[in-house]
C-alpha cells in the first residue's frame, strides 16, 4: 500500500507556484503523500524513510510488502493499491483541510471520560 500516492509525487514537480505559501502547501502535500507507506513500514519495524526512498527508486508497479519485508511487483505480491479509491480519499482530505483553514470556528464533541479504553490496536506496534 501507499505506492499510488508515491506515483503522484512527480505531478507536484509540474505545478507552477506563485508564492511561498503555495510552496509550503506543496511541501506539506509531498510529505502527506509519503506518510502512508512510511507508516506501514514503521509499523512493520522498518525505517519508514528508507522504505519510501527505496520504493521511489523502483519501477512503476513495484512496492513494499511489509508482511515479508520485501520489494517487488505489487500484483504478484497480492497487494492491490487502487488508485481511484486512493485519489478520492486524497481529494476528500484536501477538501476538508481547505474548509478547516477557512473556517473561523470548529465544533467537536467533548471528551467522554466514562468511555472505556479502546486497548491496544493494530497500529500501536503490537502483533
Amino acid at each position: 500500500g501507499g505506492v499510488a500516492f508515491l506515483n503522484a509525487l512527480p505531478g507536484l514537480e509540474k505545478v507552477e507556484l506563485a508564492n511561498g505559501d503555495e510552496q509550503t502547501g506543496v511541501r506539506i502535500l509531498r510529505r502527506a503523500l509519503e506518510e502512508p507507506l512510511r507508516r506501514i513500514a514503521t509499523n512493520a519495524g522498518q525505517d519508514g524513510s528508507v522504505v519510501v526512498q527505496k520504493v521511489m527508486s523502483l519501477k512503476k508497479g513495484q512496492g513494499y510488502d511489509a508482511a515479508t519485508d520485501s520489494y517487488g511487483d505489487m500484483i504478484a505480491l497480492g497487494i492491490i493499491d487502487p488508485a481511484k479509491v486512493t485519489k478520492a480519499a486524497l481529494e476528500n482530505a484536501v477538501s476538508i483541510a481547505g474548509m478547516v483553514l477557512t473556517t473561523n470556528v470548529l465544533v467537536t464533541d467533548a471528551p467522554d471520560d466514562n468511555r472505556p479504553n479502546a486497548g491496544v490496536t493494530a497500529d500501536m506496534g503490537m502483533y
